[in-house]
């Protein structure tokens, strides 16, 4: 049965997939963007577009849309650290006007990108939904803040929400993918070398205890991802707040990820060891087991050679 979903940030990377999969569901996709960090040619096809702030969705939210998918955040670690203040008005200011306004419409179905930095730098891995929260950043902090919102309004008010916390999202799907500014994502990147508008990608580190001494990662292809969004959505309960990892359960070292990128693009790409950055965990890894057995959701796109192309693909035809 077709629904009628808001997508808010629905012109930015993974909003503008989540929206693309929407509307070959069959859906209604209206996306809200202030496009402050997104892109208007972002917005798939099909969807309608409104250009506006999270703040003013009372405006026109009504009881006709039966889920908000919010994704209107910004995301970018360094910059939190710099001015946080820009992250506590924007993220965790305007979801609270978001759910006000929710509240309001009578719109009680909400599925909230969250992220793996609420977990700050943890004692092990695969992490777990039950280890403890310890962001080290205003951005992974003003997360954590929103999951504590959404935990209190399904309790006092009937909301059915779920949040997922992604680990390193990557990959394109049609003509959705990475564009960053600045870029701080290690894909592209490693393919901004590959193209010949950088020299080199930094390697910050080498020596720490994993095979090859570089960091190791868990990426998950944005398509996979958005996939999970969809099956959140079947699985909100009222007066629940379910909160799922979604990453691939591997990991795959910096250089890892740089050998493949040489292979997919044929490209050599040098690379240049620095120091190591301060609160970079050796590995960090998800366990998606409540994924799965809440949400029945399993990624099918694990090969790091397939995710690089994809994105591969992407930045070439953009030129």
């Amino acid at each position: 049965m077709s629904g009628k979903y808001l997508v808010t940030g629905g012109a930015g990377y993974v909003g503008s997939v989540v929206a693309q999969h929407l509307l070959e569901a069959g859906h209604e996709v209206v996306v809200l963007d202030n496009l402050s960090t997104g892109f208007r040619e972002g917005v798939p096809a099909g969807a309608a577009f409104v250009e506006g702030d999270i703040r003013d969705a009372a405006d026109w939210l009504d009881p006709s849309y039966d889920a908000v998918l919010h994704f209107a955040a910004f995301s970018q670690v360094g910059e939190s650290v710099r001015k946080p203040e820009k992250y506590w008005d924007n993220n965790v200011g305007g979801t609270m006007a978001l759910l006000g306004a929710m509240r309001q419409a009578d719109v009680r179905t909400l599925v909230f990108s969250s992220t793996a930095a609420t977990y700050g730098e943890p004692a092990g891995t695969p992490i777990t939904e039950t280890d403890p929260t310890a962001p080290t950043s205003p951005y992974g902090a003003s997360k954590l803040a929103v999951d504590h919102m959404i935990t209190g309004e399904a309790a006092a008010h009937g909301l059915g929400a779920v949040s997922l916390r992604y680990f390193n999202v990557a990959g394109a799907y049609g003509t959705c993918g990475e564009r960053h500014d600045p870029e701080s994502h290690l894909i592209p990147l490693v393919l901004q070398v590959a193209q010949g508008r950088r020299e080199s990608i930094s390697v910050f580190g080498d020596d720490y205890p994993t095979p090859d001494g570089t960091c190791v990662r868990d990426y998950i292809h944005v398509a996979d991802l958005a996939e999970a969004h969809l099956l959140a959505l079947a699985a909100a309960r009222s007066g629940e707040h379910l909160i799922c990892n979604l990453g691939n359960g591997n990991g795959f070292s910096v250089r890892e990820v740089v050998e493949t990128a040489r292979q997919v693009t044929g490209h050599p790409i040098p690379e240049v060891v620095a120091r190591r950055r301060d609160g970079d965990p050796a590995v960090l890894v998800a366990s998606a087991a409540t994924a799965r057995e809440k949400l029945g959701w399993k990624p099918s796109r694990t090969d790091l050679a397939g995710i690089v192309a994809d994105a591969w693909d992407f930045v070439r035809d953009r030129g």
